[in-house]
């Protein structure tokens, strides 16, 4: 299973605030869709509620403990319910939030595209931590939108 995560975050690791991303940037979004695309997304009950819609073109993929009512979405109560049902998945999985879903998935993840925000925000929501040294670095791109600059970043973990 090739699992990715995919994040945009400030310099203190900032995702979110009031269940919202802090930035909204057109160029990051397209990155997002472009990279997300014919994949599937998994992601945590609170990032599902706060989309505008099911993602479209994926596979949208929600763990949670609680009843959510949609057929356009596939449920897990847990983690490793998901990991024991994908695990002979051999395409990328994409993991789109929220906080405690980075959290487990960090552990087994194999990429993450990482957009580096240059610029920190009230956040009360954080990408986990992590060190560099497990991770080999590729800057993808650099951008700048409403005098935020920004960089695309794929990490791929080393194998130690």
């Amino acid at each position: 299973m090739n699992i990715n995560l995919i994040a945009a975050i400030g310099k203190n690791n900032e995702l979110g605030k009031n269940g919202d991303l802090i930035w909204k940037i057109k160029e990051d979004m397209k990155f997002f869709k472009e990279t997300t695309i014919n994949h599937p997304v998994v992601m945590g009950r609170l990032t599902f509620e706060s989309l505008p819609k099911v993602l479209p073109n994926r596979k949208n993929i929600v763990i949670s403990s609680s009843q959510i009512n949609n057929s356009e979405i596939e449920i897990y109560k847990s983690i490793k319910e998901f990991l024991e049902c994908y695990n002979n998945f051999r395409e990328d999985i994409f993991i789109i939030g929220g906080a405690s879903i980075y959290r487990e998935f960090i552990k087994v993840a194999n990429k993450m595209y990482l957009t580096l925000i240059d610029s920190t925000a009230d956040a009360d929501v954080y990408f986990p931590k992590f060190s560099l040294n497990d991770w080999e670095e590729n800057i993808l791109s650099y951008g700048e939108e409403n005098l935020v600059k920004y960089k695309h970043v794929l990490y791929k973990r080393k194998n130690l």
